[in-house]
């Protein structure tokens, strides 16, 4: 009689193969499927994600529902557009939090060729129907659909966690080692000034160099190419007047530039009017026209007058949370790669996050930095949220399940 062997299965202990004659229909057969095994860190950040993704649609209803009236739309118009991207976002979500993270090794120099491929058709001069200019820069891809800078910044960390695991000893030599990272996140740099956006260029920037540091570069390296790069940040920084105009705001109270520094004194003036529990939900008065952006670059501003500090410093605390579990997750991780990703991803977002609320309080200059899963744009949600499903796959174990091949024909 003919008998085919099947793998016994145990709690990660070695098990006898147990011969079944094949057509021998018997209750004790079993099926092996697998499944992903949420850890700790990855349940508490898949809580703290969706809570966060809900009260981010309250605050952003708020804060653009008379925007939209004023502009001719219905009051839930923005909120809608952004429901539907949390939706397909939630789908993204559950996608990649089942499929293993370690395939973004191999899928690292694809993302990046689509990166730098769409980030340069934005630019060209040729596809000015395909990517209009919106608030004097191009961004934007097939209307307001598409935006290649915020999928290149998931290509810098998945394409740079990659580098870094295969130069290995190779990364503290400068040429050989940090070489090619120079070139590759050099010309993101590029095509994200010609948009022209350099805080999104400096974000790429900032975010290959942790993961550089992360996986073992030598520091002195980072100090001299940081001495290097200033003649040229300056350089673009007075080329793009605005960048330049913003920062003489920041530090100073110059005359002259009223105008420029209008967003952040309104956001200050919404911050300060908060207090400490704030005016209440719908009541603030910059929704009315007094904030530009109140429901994207500043909503942090929105939520200081509505929710007070207790609102902002809520905010804070809960991506500090957000950034602590990315990192458990990281120092958990299966492989050094997946490690490197894990840290990659959490700055990505938590940085992300810090830097919108350092603006809308005063201690940064304007940068235009969203804040994740609360501001409108739904090219920044799906790529938040994409993230925060590749850091629930980190966090998770892989396990097989025995199931009665009887029970699952009847289901």
């Amino acid at each position: 009689m003919t008998s085919i062997a099947l793998p016994g299965l145990g709690n990660g202990r070695a098990a006898t193969d147990t011969a079944i004659p094949v057509g021998t229909a018997t209750p004790e057969a079993k099926v092996e499927r697998v499944r992903w095994r949420m850890g700790i860190e990855a349940r508490a950040l898949l809580l703290l994600t969706a809570v966060m993704l809900a009260w981010g649609l309250a605050v952003l209803y708020s804060a653009s529902a008379i925007v939209a009236i004023q502009e001719g739309r219905s009051g839930a118009y923005y909120v809608i557009r952004q429901a539907q991207g949390a939706v397909a976002g939630i789908v993204i979500f559950a996608i990649f939090a089942k499929v293993d993270a370690s395939r973004w090794e191999k899928w690292a120099w694809p993302l990046m060729i689509l990166s730098l491929v769409s980030m340069c058709l934005v630019i060209l001069p040729w596809t000015v129907h395909w990517a209009p200019r919106v608030n004097g820069s191009r961004r934007f891809l097939i209307g307001s659909s598409m935006q290649p800078s915020e999928l290149a910044k998931l290509a810098v960390v998945a394409w740079t966690a990659m580098m870094v695991v295969r130069k290995g000893d190779t990364l503290r030599r400068l040429t050989k080692g940090l070489g090619p990272f120079l070139v590759v996140i050099g010309l993101l740099d590029l095509f994200a000034i010609l948009e022209p956006d350099l805080s999104t260029a400096m974000m790429y920037t900032l975010v290959m160099g942790i993961v550089l540091y992360a996986g073992g570069v030598r520091v002195g390296h980072f100090v001299a190419l940081g001495i290097l790069c200033i003649p040229v940040l300056w350089h673009e920084a007075v080329r793009l007047m605005y960048v330049l105009n913003r920062l003489k705001v920041f530090y100073s109270d110059t005359t002259g530039l009223d105008r420029v520094g209008y967003q952040l004194k309104q956001s200050l003036i919404a911050v300060g009017s908060g207090g400490l529990f704030g005016v209440g939900f719908g009541e603030g008065r910059q929704q009315l026209g007094y904030l530009p952006l109140p429901f994207n670059d500043f909503i942090a501003g929105n939520i200081g007058e509505e929710w007070g500090f207790i609102g902002i410093a809520g905010v804070t605390l809960g991506f500090a949370v957000w950034g602590w579990l990315g990192f458990r997750i990281a120092r958990q991780a299966r492989t050094p790669f997946l490690q490197l990703l894990a840290v990659g991803l959490t700055f990505t977002v938590v940085i992300t996050a810090f830097l919108h609320v350092g603006v809308a309080i005063g201690l940064l200059p304007t940068t235009g930095l969203t804040l994740p899963f609360i501001s409108y744009g739904r090219s920044n949600l799906l790529l938040s949220l994409l993230m925060a499903g590749m850091l629930v796959n980190i966090g998770s174990t892989r396990e097989k399940v025995a199931d009665d091949a009887r029970a699952r024909a009847a289901a």
